[in-house]
């Protein structure tokens, strides 16, 4: 892929050329990120590269792969180290693999940091990796005036059999796409812990605890449910909802496997399986779409469209929530969402997660 323009100079937007602009928070546009990864071939034994969609690099490693990963937590503040055990793990999970190996680099701010925080962030790291029985194998700490506020980056590898891989270029047009537990689940959690202020004048302390719990209760760790829908058979490809909620996810999934790809909106919204009255109640609170706010503890799974009921049947068995939210189409069929009358108006992205109108 040709870069079309040099970095420094001009980014493009759509098909607006902006100089000098300061970027939005969050992830960056897709149109720039693509201007931004390697064009020449990378190393044979590397299976999979830096691309949109893909939740984690693969390397070949012998009879098997080494699936690698990095995610910051940058929004949360309360309980990061559980935070970062379980989106950098949720990404290896979502390539098939199982997660083995967490580096953590750990950047707390000057004036703001004692003893006690530390102590607290490293407990949580701890307990999380023996929970899900991770590594923890080294990092970095470091006090500096960089940040205002702690933040954890970590780095994870785990292994995937050579038969066990999956990617999001493996989806096939007809497959069924299903969605694991619903929207914002994360963010739930992050707004009831970072803004529990203004939730508190609205709303009772028993809906501020549940809204807290969700951490844990659905939790954010799609691990489980990997291993369920892999369990079951005729997975084609998983992708861990983060950044820019379910509907970007979607969008990268499809992306990443060329396709197009509808979304049924009376899934999402027409029920309280995948949407709960507690995350509605605070997106409305705050003004935001529940399609793209951050969403780790959801997993998109695509699936052999005769196997998509059983998965989600199986994954109901264990305590999961999970519908069928979509299907995937040809590539010049487009990217939609679909309303209760068969309505279709383009599928929305969120650059920018919804989220970060907090922050």
């Amino acid at each position: 892929m040709k870069p079309r323009q040099s970095l420094g100079v001009q980014l493009i937007v759509g098909f607006t050329i902006i100089k000098n602009m300061n970027l939005p928070v969050g992830k960056l546009k897709h149109d720039f990120l693509k201007e931004l990864l390697p064009t020449s071939d990378r190393s044979a034994d590397v299976i999979v590269g830096p691309q949109l969609g893909e939740d984690a690099a693969v390397i070949e490693f012998g009879d098997n792969y080494l699936v690698a990963t990095s995610d910051p937590i940058t929004f949360a503040t309360e309980d990061i180290g559980w935070y970062v055990v379980c989106v950098n793990s949720n990404d290896i999970a979502a390539m098939g693999a199982v997660p083995k190996w967490l580096l953590v680099t750990l950047l707390l701010p000057e004036d703001a940091t004692t003893p006690a925080t530390v102590r607290d962030i490293m407990a949580q790291l701890t307990q999380a990796c023996e929970t899900f029985d991770i590594a923890l194998c080294g990092g970095h700490t470091e006090v500096t005036p960089a940040v205002t506020q702690p933040v954890v980056i970590g780095q994870m590898m785990g292994v995937a059999t050579k038969d066990s891989l999956f990617t999001s270029a493996d989806a096939r047009v007809g497959d069924a796409l299903v969605l694991t537990k619903g929207l914002g689940i994360e963010a739930t959690a992050i707004i009831a812990r970072e803004r529990e202020k203004q939730v508190r004048e609205k709303c009772d302390v028993q809906f501020l605890e549940q809204a807290k719990h969700y951490l844990v209760d659905p939790g954010i760790s799609v691990l489980k449910d990997a291993q369920i829908a892999t369990a079951t058979g005729g997975v084609h490809a998983m992708h861990d909802v983060t950044e820019g909620g379910v509907a970007t996810a979607v969008y990268e999934l499809a992306t990443a496997a060329e396709l197009g790809v509808v979304v049924y909106a009376n899934k999402l919204f027409g029920t309280p399986v995948l949407y709960s009255d507690i995350t509605r109640t605070l997106c409305d609170m705050f003004g935001l779409n529940p399609l793209g706010v951050i969403s780790s503890g959801a997993m998109l799974i695509v699936a052999d469209p005769e196997k998509g009921e059983t998965i989600c049947q199986d994954l109901g068995k264990a305590g999961i929530r999970a519908d069928i939210i979509g299907k995937f189409l040809p590539t010049e069929s487009g990217m939609w969402l679909e309303d209760t009358t068969g309505t279709r108006q383009p599928l929305p992205v969120f650059q920018a997660d919804e989220i970060a109108k907090l922050f």
